[in-house]
């Protein structure tokens, strides 16, 4: 078997998708999602100019080989935009392997270590009681984790808060929007939310939160402390993970646990987290980290520290990354928790894919290869259309971290 063809399908139903299909000569083809927020035409250019050049002749049943030709290959290592590109293919080839074989992945990975994934949901509101109500409705959903973030009073916009009555989406079309934050009315203000969730809901429900890189690492450790006896799932990116070594000063004041890493792009990034356990769960996401075969590297390593997974799993992602993370979930043995936040219709339709949900567990399906595909048709009639992420602003104007 050999790769005689690639090429990208650039669409927007409801957002941005970028997805690399690769063909073989024996009429099988892969799919690869290479997506990334708010560049997502940068990783285009990337792959038509530098990589797909390369792939046609190939034996698509090499992912190591291929993986690492890219990664090597090209001196110029890691990054964002060079690791979505490698994930897309990577991805693609092992797309192609299970159907190759008749299989799904998780089967090429190991076979299953699980019945099904744990999954978090999302939940949010204005206010204290809002943010209760989102939260009863996602455990009548069936969820049994959920993720949960609230309007904080006297900042006129928090980060995963849906302006309206929308899901929340934070990309936005046309030029980037600006929020306004206080690290101090958000530090006085998260305890009582959990307090009151606590006081609601009991004891059963895990309950997440996502600081979303805003604090120092003292302000975490603070926040972390102040949280414990509500034992949280986890507390998410508590303060920007460019210096490692920061976590050590959370670690040292809260046993709370830390995830971290969706930013990341290469192992690199977490190696002193993980091998110092400062961390509890590795969220790096399989298209933005190199793909199925860097990831399951990561795992491994991780699993020798006792670190569990949480894959990032938002809907800047498209079904084939979800359908990805969720057969390696299903094969590695460290795995901890998955992100599920569900896509609208229209881009489940635009992306028919295997993969479920159940009573609070995500199932990847039986279908050879990752299970999903792409209605080229249907995704024509959605352009590409220009987005970006927010950026944030402390009260006196100062530019941080959104």
């Amino acid at each position: 078997m050999k790769i005689v063809a690639a090429r990208l399908i650039v669409c927007s139903p409801d957002r941005n998708f970028v997805t690399l299909r690769i063909d073989t000569d024996e009429g099988i083809y892969g799919l690869g999602d290479a997506t990334l927020n708010g560049r997502e035409l940068a990783v285009v250019a990337y792959l038509e100019e530098h990589i797909i050049p390369c792939l046609i002749g190939r034996d698509p049943f090499a992912t190591e080989d291929i993986w690492q030709y890219l990664y090597r290959g090209a001196y110029w290592r890691r990054g964002p935009v060079t690791m979505t590109a490698i994930a897309a293919v990577d991805v693609a080839l092992w797309d192609i392997k299970g159907k190759a074989l008749k299989t799904p992945v998780y089967n090429l990975l190991g076979g299953k270590s699980r019945q099904g994934a744990l999954v978090y949901a999302h939940a949010n509101g204005s206010d204290i009681p809002s943010a209760i109500d989102s939260v009863k409705k996602h455990i009548a959903e069936g969820y049994q984790a959920i993720r949960v973030q609230c309007g904080v009073p006297g900042v006129l916009s928090s980060y995963g808060v849906p302006k309206g009555d929308k899901p929340y989406e934070p990309a936005e079309r046309g030029l980037p929007s600006e929020s306004v934050w206080s690290t101090e009315k958000y530090l006085n203000f998260v305890p009582k939310l959990f307090e009151a969730l606590r006081i609601e809901i009991g004891e059963d429900i895990h309950l997440l939160h996502d600081v979303h890189h805003r604090l120092t690492p003292i302000e975490a450790a603070r926040l972390g402390r102040s949280l414990e006896p509500y034992h949280l799932f986890w507390l998410e990116d508590p303060t920007p993970a460019e210096n490692q070594e920061a976590f050590r000063l959370i670690r040292q004041h809260t046993v709370i646990p830390i995830a971290t890493g969706e930013v990341f792009n290469s192992f690199w990034d977490a190696h002193d987290l993980v091998r110092n356990q400062w961390i509890d769960y590795l969220r790096m996401t399989i298209v933005h980290g190199g793909g199925i075969t860097a990831l399951k590297k990561a795992a491994d390593f991780a699993a020798v520290y006792q670190v569990r997974t949480g894959f990032h799993g938002a809907t800047d992602l498209s079904p084939v990354t979800m359908a990805a993370a969720l057969h390696l979930g299903m094969a590695i043995h460290n795995f901890g928790i998955q992100e599920h936040m569900p896509h609208s219709p229209l881009t489940d339709d635009v992306f028919p894919h295997a993969y479920r949900f159940e009573e609070g567990y995500m199932h990847p399906g039986d279908a050879p290869g990752l299970g999903v595909d792409l209605d080229e048709s249907l995704a024509a009639q959605y352009p590409y259309q220009r987005a970006y992420l927010p950026v944030a602003r402390t009260l006196d104007g100062t530019l941080t971290d959104w």
